[in-house]
């Protein structure tokens, strides 16, 4: 079976605009790519686990504040490239970005030095339109923000 992520699409309304909050993988391979390689909240499924309680988890460890306790709705789900499904759900709310702490994990770096190095999972959170976001999107995720718009 392939592996399962859940995830929040948190939005708000700015000046008029709809935008949402995407993430960036933190760590060394993830350092120099922006167009595609940005995530919506999110993080794996284990066994036994319900979906938008993981969402709200991993938001959390993600971003260092709860996920907001506004009314969700759901945005279906993806396959991504590398065979993994995303379950998403849309949540409005705001956050300031300056706030927010993600967790940290250890990989080995450089490749085959020994050494290891602590990373944040997250390397930054920014607030995009959604134009912007769906270029700033892997592209499995871009149909969230359609679906998002089509909520809206």
């Amino acid at each position: 079976m392939s592996a399962q992520s859940a995830g929040l699409v948190l939005y708000r309304r700015r000046d008029g605009n709809l935008e949402v909050l995407l993430v960036h993988p933190g760590g060394p391979f993830w350092q120099k790519r922006d167009d595609g390689a940005w995530s919506i909240p999110k993080g794996e499924l284990g066994e036994n686990e319900g979906g938008i309680e993981v969402a709200r988890r991993e938001f959390q460890e993600e971003l260092g504040v709860p996920a907001p306790r506004g009314e969700v709705s759901a945005l279906g789900t993806v396959r991504q490239k590398g065979g993994k499904v995303v379950h998403a759900w849309a949540v409005p709310g705001d956050l300031d970005v300056t706030q927010s702490k993600s967790n940290t994990f250890e990989v080995e770096w450089p490749p085959r030095s020994g050494r290891m190095q602590e990373f944040p999972e997250i390397d930054r959170a920014v607030w995009f339109d959604l134009n912007t976001a769906r270029s700033k999107l892997l592209p499995a995720q871009r149909v969230f923000i359609d679906r998002l718009e089509e909520l809206l």
